[in-house]
């Protein structure tokens, strides 16, 4: 099935993307008189449609530059967008924001439809700054330099040159030699441009320190806080999510480790320890090549439910898939949402692990998302929050596995399967409670220097666990672990709301197994609301709680220990 783009009743259906024909867009927008709520609404409309249509043009220059990093072309037509577009569309946004707050007829609007969006228009309008638009410009720029700065890196193995997503394969090899071969290659090559990152870094966080203090904020974390729309927690609350962890979490990966010690025969764990497969087995092999785990995905999907089938296959069908890993590519793994064609593309590094079987799945529940939620009126009730969106993606993670038998006929590499997952699953916590709680430090002390960075890390690292490895000797790397993490130089604070989610997720598959029928629809229905309904309410819909105290995560920790439990016997 070939997508149809739906029709544009305002813009151009050729609208070619240059300021000097969004220009008299924006004008009219800005200038249309508006005399009843039914003519607001149309006005919301047509702004919407205009939204879309700027944001798929740019997901599309964002995805083709992700494909292939060493394309000057790619990037330039990437910074077009974020240089030329965006800095001018930022005041004339400003000024629709006011039009649409100061209309007489916007209180006349249904309050239960608008209410999330209202309460966003008016958070933008609190911190937007004129000033600010250069420095958002340049940020935009600066961050994408880690891209290319991930990109490039490759090792030689044996011989042969591989990404790094593709030598990290050789973590899974059952000879310990292999494996510390691998990892010490990997490290040295990020350490080569440890400095390079750190400079950029400290770029971005003087950058971003500037951004907040001009809208009126002590801090950088202060101010995301709101800019990320966070009206239903605080960052008090992510510290308790984060003490909640410590306490529940990190003892039960710690007993995980003491088993893997004992299965591995081993005096210490080494951080080249820590994703071989205990059972003395060769790693897992899902799939070979990315055509099959794009195909037998699908397969896993429609067993789930018809509809979540058919969603992949529209992608597939389409071509909005790009799958494997090759070296020039981005690192990472994402879906993007296409705008105004209602469908996503979905970016990964495939290495044929399993790892990349479960991002798939994870990058396919974010896929189900977009689709499902593509009928809402207004673009910006599209708008997910990560809170919402990756509880849709990590739930799929979960749900989906009674189903993988597609991916492993085998019974034992089914059991092996889903025991690794839910061990990853526990262990994605303390993940992001470190990444998180290092951010907090990062913004809220602007002043530091690496030295003071690096400490910081170090203790954050060891309160959760230190990945349960001995680090004795190599502390170099694991005081530059941070480096690896994506977000924090793309994505500032968007982190926690993975750990928010994965409890999220833990709760909707807990009644998922109780009541197949009932914790599937439970979880469509809410995936349906796209940013409709606060989070509370979209956690609600789902069946679930949006809830991280101590007695919650020990109640969901025990549920996977359960789990786990029963796959040991």
């Amino acid at each position: 099935m070939i997508i149809q783009k739906k029709q544009r009743t305002y813009i151009p259906e050729k609208l070619e993307v240059k300021w000097e024909t969004l220009e008299p867009l924006f004008l009219e927008l800005k200038n249309r008189d508006i005399n009843s709520v039914t003519e607001l609404e149309q006005w919301l409309r047509d702004r919407s449609e205009l939204e879309a249509a700027l944001e798929e043009d740019f997901a599309w220059r964002y995805i083709r530059m992700t494909c292939d990093t060493a394309n000057e072309k790619l990037v330039q037509d990437f910074q077009y967008f974020a240089t030329e577009i965006e800095p001018k569309i930022a005041p004339i946004n400003n000024e629709l924001n006011k039009k649409f707050v100061d209309s007489p007829f916007t209180d006349e609007l249904d309050q239960d439809k608008y209410f999330i969006y209202i309460r966003s228009i008016k958070k933008a309008l609190e911190l937007f700054r004129e000033e600010n638009i250069p420095l958002q410009t340049e940020i935009q720029v600066e961050q994408q330099k880690y891209q290319a700065i991930a990109g490039a890196m490759s090792v030689t193995l044996n011989g042969k040159e591989y990404t790094l997503e593709q030598a990290s394969v050789f973590l899974k090899d059952t000879d310990r030699s292999i494996r510390q071969q691998a990892w010490e290659a990997i490290t040295q090559r990020r350490l080569q441009d440890k400095d390079k990152l750190d400079t950029l870094f400290n770029l971005l966080r003087e950058l971003r320190h500037k951004v907040a203090l001009n809208a009126g904020f002590e801090n950088f974390r202060d101010y995301m806080f709101q800019a990320l729309g966070r009206f239903d927690y605080t960052p008090h609350d992510c510290y308790k999510f984060h003490e909640a962890i410590e306490r529940e979490i990190v003892p039960v990966l710690q007993e995980q480790a003491e088993k893997r010690k004992e299965a591995l025969a081993l005096d210490t764990l080494r951080p080249w320890d820590m994703d071989v497969d205990i059972s003395g087995k060769p790693a897992l092999k899902p799939f070979s090549g990315g055509q099959e785990l794009i195909d037998k995905s699908i397969t896993c999907f429609n067993k789930l439910h018809p509809y979540l089938g058919e969603r992949l296959q529209i992608m597939k069908d389409n071509q909005l898939f790009d799958v494997e890993s090759r070296k020039g590519k981005a690192p990472g793994g994402y879906n993007y949402p296409l705008a105004e064609t209602g469908a996503p593309f979905i970016f990964m590094n495939s290495a044929n692990t399993f790892r990349d079987l479960t991002t798939m799945v994870h990058e396919g529940g974010h896929a189900v998302h977009t689709f499902i939620s593509s009928h809402l009126e207004l673009n910006d009730f599209k708008h997910l929050p990560s809170e919402v969106a990756e509880l849709a993606s990590m739930s799929m993670e979960l749900i989906s596995m009674d189903n993988w038998d597609v991916f492993f006929e085998n019974k034992e590499d089914l059991i092996r399967a889903k025991r690794d997952q839910l061990v990853d699953v526990l262990k994605t916590l303390p993940w992001v409670a470190v990444v998180d709680q290092f951010q907090h430090w990062i913004y809220t002390n602007p002043d530091h220097n690496n030295e003071q960075r690096r400490e910081a890390w170090q203790q954050i690292f060891a309160r959760f666990g230190h990945n349960f490895a001995d680090w004795s000797g190599l502390e170099d790397a694991r005081d530059n672990l941070w480096q690896k993490q994506l977000h924090i130089f793309e994505v500032p604070f968007y982190y926690i709301e993975y750990g928010m989610a994965q409890l999220g997720a833990i709760a909707i598959w807990k009644n998922y197994k109780n009541n197949p029928a009932e914790g599937l629809d439970n979880y469509l229905n809410a995936l349906k609301l796209g940013y409709t309904k606060t989070i509370k309410e979209i956690y609600e819909t789902a069946g679930i709680e949006f809830n991280f105290s101590v007695e919650y995560v020990r109640e969901l920790a025990s549920f996977v220990k359960e789990e786990l439990a029963k796959l040991e016997e």
